[in-house]
């Protein structure tokens, strides 16, 4: 087994993070959201109701829904792969088949004009999300097989910090096309210019990942664990997962807060710039800076939290980052004008690399060390996160659906915060029993 805390390791995992937030960014979170609702709505009857298999959807609420059926998919799928990664010790391979399908159908938007029916172009869209998603389950699970307890914080970071940057880079050079494409002889038809974007997202994506794909470990192999069909066995090995984990009782109270939290966290940033673009009418190039905005002080959050976390402890930073984040999301039912928004994306930004970063890595330090079978844990974690991805915008589209009003849909989601945010405390004060019950023993 290869030794932890290796530097190169620890860059080519990065690297992985540097490549895949080009979807993040481009696809989910500024050009694709604005060029949806624009070529959705800029129609003769200037509705934002559109056709998808022959039923009548919200543009927003059938992208919603997209991807919130994207995650559920890869919920399901997940266990399965997991469970054959372990058995085969071949978890670097589904890293890639999964990039590889996201960043082909990123590619495949390019085709995606005012006049296409949307059904190819949605499941483009919904192929793009389980690519991604899919892949970071076996992007996380290498976290403790590279990096020992006291190092996770500090590499789950760094990360997130080259996922940010390669992100801003990514997004820098899209703005470009997008804005002047004449610098780079490209002509405003069929808006070209946003539709290249998306092929510039592919070749970034697949391309930087090859440093990750040479670099890993291939994984190590489990066989012995696994004595029954893989296909199954996937579900069985996440039973057995939970069944561990409700004999960790910290683990345990960590995993209920994170699923809520998550619902408010994962949902707001997949949302945002479609309610920027909706509800604000806000420009391209407005929204677009104010994402870079978001980006940049995202790397400085994530610095941030990783030193809070190293003062304070794990748990006490994130009650502090979900109570900023429960109070950002009520505040956003009264955002009426785009400094408004800019101001509560700022806040966004700066909690926003800290509480996904400190996630995985206070999920990792709950770990029992050593266990050969990281994807299978990491897996536990990640269907805990799809699964509230897939309610929080399931719960957005609904409430979207029957009030028209995205607004109402932010309200609905600050619930899941608030009880995110009770379920930490609770959590905080059963940490502080157990270290008063250890110095008790020790003494």
């Amino acid at each position: 087994m290869e030794a932890k805390n290796n530097k190169k390791t620890i860059w080519a995992w990065c690297m992985f993070d540097w490549a895949n937030q080009s979807y993040n960014m481009v696809i989910t979170s500024t050009i694709f959201p604005a060029y949806f609702v624009y070529v959705t709505t800029n129609n003769p009857q200037k509705t934002d109701i559109v056709s998808f298999f022959g039923h009548k959807y919200v543009n927003t609420v059938l992208s919603n829904y997209i991807l919130g059926l994207s995650y559920l998919i890869v919920a399901v799928l997940l266990p399965i792969l997991t469970s054959i990664a372990d058995y085969r010790g071949n978890k670097r391979l589904y890293l890639q088949l999964f990039t590889w399908l996201g960043s082909l159908a990123c590619a495949g938007l390019y085709f995606f004009r005012q006049e296409s029916p949307l059904e190819i172009p949605m499941i483009c869209f919904g192929l793009a999300s389980i690519g991604y998603c899919g892949g970071f389950v076996f992007y996380n699970s290498y976290l403790p097989q590279i990096a020992t307890v006291d190092q996770q914080d500090a590499v789950s970071a760094k990360g997130f910090i080259y996922g940010y940057v390669g992100s801003i880079v990514v997004q820098l050079i899209c703005f470009l096309v997008v804005l002047k494409p004449e610098y780079f002889g490209i002509k405003e038809v069929n808006y070209l210019p946003a539709r290249i974007s998306f092929l510039i997202v592919f070749f970034w994506w697949i391309g930087f990942s090859f440093i990750a794909f040479r670099i890993l470990p291939k994984g190590t192999p489990n066989a012995g664990s696994h004595n029954y069909n893989v296909l199954t066995g996937g579900f069985k090995e996440l039973a057995k997962v939970f069944g561990k984990i409700k004999k960790m009782p910290l683990l345990k109270r960590f995993l209920s807060a994170f699923f809520f939290y998550s619902v408010g966290v994962q949902t707001i940033m997949l949302v945002a710039a479609n309610f920027a673009a909706k509800e604000l009418h806000m420009p391209d190039d407005d929204l677009i800076t104010i994402i870079l905005i978001i980006q940049v002080v995202a790397v400085l959050g994530a610095v941030i939290a990783s030193k809070a976390s190293a003062k304070y402890g794990n748990t006490k930073a994130l009650v502090g980052l979900v109570a900023v984040w429960t109070m950002v999301c009520c505040s956003v039912y009264f955002v009426t004008n785009e400094w408004q928004f800019a101001i509560a994306a700022v806040v966004v930004g700066v909690v926003m690399g800290g509480v996904q970063s400190l996630s995985r890595s206070t999920y990792s330090k709950y770990l029992p060390e050593n266990i050969p079978d990281t994807a299978s844990y990491f897996s536990f974690y990640d269907v805990t996160e799809k699964l509230s991805i897939v309610v929080g915008l399931f719960c957005f589209g609904f409430v979207e659906s029957m009030t028209h009003e995205m607004r109402d849909s932010a309200l609905a989601l600050d619930c899941f915060f608030a009880v995110g945010l009770i379920l930490l405390i609770v959590l905080l004060v059963a940490e502080n029993k157990v270290v008063k019950q250890t110095a008790t023993v020790s003494v």
